[in-house]
């Protein structure tokens, strides 16, 4: 059993949201969804009040507890990925029907929830040991909304 298990907030719709995102991962799926006994201040006897997810692995609550509290950039969830045709893929879908591109790899889903959709080749660039690989690396990734590998690597390279 996971030790520590991140709890989400949503306004009402923490069941699509949670089948929304184990959508797009592997090793993902909706593990429990708990109907509230009693009437909440967020909704009536019955209402989806808290869904248990598993995301790539990692077990996630998400809670219908009202619109007291949205989501902010102070958290984010990081995805890292293989290749250009995931970045992509995940980009699409988590910026699709009201989510919105940001810097450097960030995004904010429908529901405001931010990401970091991270190549595993970017961690590789920002960690070369020539500095001067890293630090183009890293200007260039600055410069970018959704990251492009291709692109990178050329910065780092200095072309």
């Amino acid at each position: 059993m996971q030790k520590v298990t991140p709890c989400l907030w949503f306004n009402g719709d923490a069941e699509q949201a949670a089948n929304f995102y184990v959508s797009l991962l592997p090793d993902s799926r909706i593990d429990k969804v708990v109907r509230s006994p009693a009437d909440t201040p967020s909704g009536p006897t019955g209402m989806v009040l808290v869904v248990d997810f598993t995301l790539a692995g990692s077990k996630f609550s998400g809670l219908n507890g009202g619109p007291q509290f949205p989501f902010t950039e102070a958290v984010s969830f990081q995805i890292h990925c293989d290749d250009q045709a995931e970045v992509d893929r995940l980009w699409a879908a988590l910026t699709a029907d009201g989510g919105s591109a940001n810097v450097c790899g960030w995004l904010k889903d429908r529901w405001g929830l931010s990401w970091q959709i991270v190549p595993k080749r970017m961690i590789q660039l920002l960690n070369d040991p020539d500095p001067a690989r890293s630090k183009r690396a890293m200007e260039a990734m600055m410069t970018m909304g959704k990251l492009d590998i291709a692109a990178l690597e050329k910065a780092a390279d200095g072309k």
